[in-house]
């Protein structure tokens, strides 16, 4: 045994050769070593490597593949909000929410962030539905864009910000709510 290079106790491994190495000792023929069982398997890191592949759109460098992956690198992100929207709400804290019915008409001024509620401003409130002629008149926007004004002082918020919603215009009653509000003292960001 001594004469073919194997001692006894001592297993013969191949070594563990990755995909590209394998093409290179095919052809030149393949060598072994003696090593034990053990230290074959805590030395030799190549045993468990990942299948490196050779990707050619990168200039010739080896890329690890994972199987994971859901997209390439190049789509982006179907539901990925971008910087602005995702900060907007620490820059413009307060928003104005202003919601007119065939009823009455409601505005709101909201915390984005704790989307808490800082005032209220309808004219289904039980003081206003009585005291008013009409709950929809543009007599009924301008108090309204009153009250929010003051009570948005009161609570010390002096500036809001406004954004109009899809398919909706700055004009008619809408328009009349906020220039009261803006006439009382409310800042529009």
């Amino acid at each position: 045994m001594a004469a073919l290079g194997v001692v006894p106790g001592v297993a013969t491994v191949a070594r563990a050769v990755s995909l590209p190495q394998l093409r290179k000792e095919s052809l030149l023929g393949s060598e072994t070593r003696s090593v034990s069982w053990s230290s074959a398997l805590s030395s030799s890191c190549e045993l468990f490597a990942p299948v490196v592949r050779e990707d050619f759109r990168s200039r010739g460098s080896w890329v690890v593949e994972a199987a994971w992956t859901r997209r390439s690198k190049g789509q982006p992100g179907k539901n990925k909000k971008s910087w602005k929207q995702r900060t907007e709400k620490f820059f413009k804290p307060f928003i104005l929410d202003v919601f007119i019915s065939s009823k009455y008409v409601h505005a709101k001024v909201m915390h984005r962030v704790t989307s808490s509620v800082v005032s209220v401003a309808t004219t289904n409130a039980k003081d206003l539905r009585n005291s008013l002629p009409s709950l929809i008149d543009k007599n009924a926007c301008k108090l309204i864009g009153q009250l929010i004004a003051e009570r948005c002082i009161e609570a010390d918020v002096y500036a809001v910000a406004f954004d109009l919603r899809k398919n909706e215009k700055l004009e008619g009653k809408l328009a009349v709510v906020i220039d009261s509000a803006i006439e009382h003292g409310l800042t529009l960001v």
